[in-house]
């Protein structure tokens, strides 16, 4: 059962500003509860019937909301209908951006899925060709989803520092300039907000929407490995956008120490995609030739089909991910880890049990180790969720 909420703009509130908080809540409303009669918004908000009346008519008016329906056949005339946020009113896209690809998702202000697609990017395709078939990609995307309102605001993610300053990227010989150059020329191409943020902090971001603990870590172990720290339901992204960059983590495979540039020697070389293929070679276990995030997590799965003789490879491969794991939660003490990317949805269950299990001889504090609820691309979904929240606050913002 839903609890009551009660709209109370403060006594020194002009009656403008009092509307329009009355307004915003009354969209929240029916963004979380979806479609409700006025008598139920009379209910949740604690307002007068009047007041209720004349905050539905603002909102069609304004083209926010409109009829979708009635409560019952029983019911007639305006008491019975139902209203509905108008969800077509703006549209958002969320990008996924990789070394390797590009994934678009085009959705309407409530969320919902209109289109989706992706791009796969050569390593020897030059930078200005790989930004053009992204903007076209993206242009493609709208109009096959039937966007016909255009963008409202476009949500990045991508691997990397973004400077909490700036909300750029922050320059690194690792990653590839072209993702800044997709990130200007989406801004300059379409004339929308563009908002970036670090792709494991979105696949954090939507993984906190599903309704669990609001205290967690999540882990995502795939190509690379990075974390996303959400702390009494907000994403902690510390002093220069860093927090959770446990690549870096002074865990080494050969014993040397990860430098401010390279992080091979840390934990992202003890259980990144490179990593955990070479690993299942040494166990036998066939990943074929390129060792990615995609033939990490086909290792993963082979594993647990093949029984017996995939159970030493899984077991040394929960050790490792138990290690970045303890770290983190000896400083944080989340209570959970949620294992994520690639390598983590494909171990499911019988992987986060391991590392649950290895997680506890190392650390005295009671964490739970689980799979990512986030079903298909969180990075994308994180994405969109961010986009279609920016959006909603522009568009349902208070006026004064």
């Amino acid at each position: 059962m839903t609890a009551v909420t009660r709209a109370y703009p403060g006594r020194n509130a002009s009656p403008r500003t009092a509307r329009a908080i009355n307004d915003r809540l009354a969209l929240r409303l029916l963004q979380e509860e979806g479609p409700l009669t006025a008598g139920r918004l009379k209910e949740l908000t604690g307002m007068s019937r009047p007041s209720v009346a004349d905050l539905v008519e603002r909102l069609q008016e304004s083209g926010l909301i409109q009829v979708v329906g009635e409560a019952g056949e029983a019911k007639r005339g305006p008491n019975a209908r139902v209203y509905g946020i108008v969800a077509d009113r703006a549209y958002v896209a969320g990008l996924d951006v990789r070394i390797e690809s590009i994934g678009v998702e085009i959705a309407d202000l409530l969320g919902r899925t209109a289109g989706r697609a992706e791009l796969p990017v050569a390593p020897d395709l030059p930078p200005e060709k790989i930004v053009a078939a992204g903007i076209a990609l993206l242009d493609r995307t709208v109009r096959a989803a039937g966007a016909s309102t255009g963008l409202h605001t476009v949500a990045f993610g991508a691997p990397g520092l973004i400077d909490p300053v700036t909300g750029r990227l922050s320059s690194s010989g690792a990653l590839p300039a072209w993702h800044s150059d997709l990130v200007d020329e989406v801004r300059k191409h379409f004339g929308v907000p563009v908002l970036l943020e670090n792709e494991v902090n979105l696949a954090a971001v939507a993984e906190l929407r599903t309704g669990g603990p609001d205290t967690f870590v999540l882990l995502w172990i795939g190509g690379g490995v990075g974390a996303g720290v959400v702390l009494e339901g907000r994403l902690r992204r510390g002093v220069s956008g860093g927090a959770g960059e446990v690549g870096f983590l002074p865990i080494s495979p050969t014993g040397e120490l990860p430098t401010a540039t390279d992080c091979d020697n840390g934990y992202h070389g003890l259980v990144g995609s490179r990593a955990v293929c070479a690993l299942a070679a040494r166990h036998g276990i066939a990943t074929g030739p390129l060792a990615d995030a995609g033939a990490a997590g086909e290792a993963v799965r082979s594993a647990l089909a093949s029984g017996a003789s995939g159970e030493a490879f899984l077991d040394e491969l929960a050790a490792r991910i138990a290690l970045g794991a303890a770290a983190m939660c000896a400083v944080l003490d989340p209570g959970r880890v949620v294992l994520a990317g690639e390598v983590g949805q494909a171990g499911g269950p019988a992987l986060a049990a391991l590392v649950g299990r290895r997680l506890a001889r190392l650390s005295p504090l009671r964490t739970a180790v689980q799979v990512t609820a986030v079903e298909g691309e969180a990075i994308l979904r994180g994405a969109v969720i961010t986009a279609v929240d920016a959006a909603q606050d522009a568009l349902f913002a208070p006026r004064a």
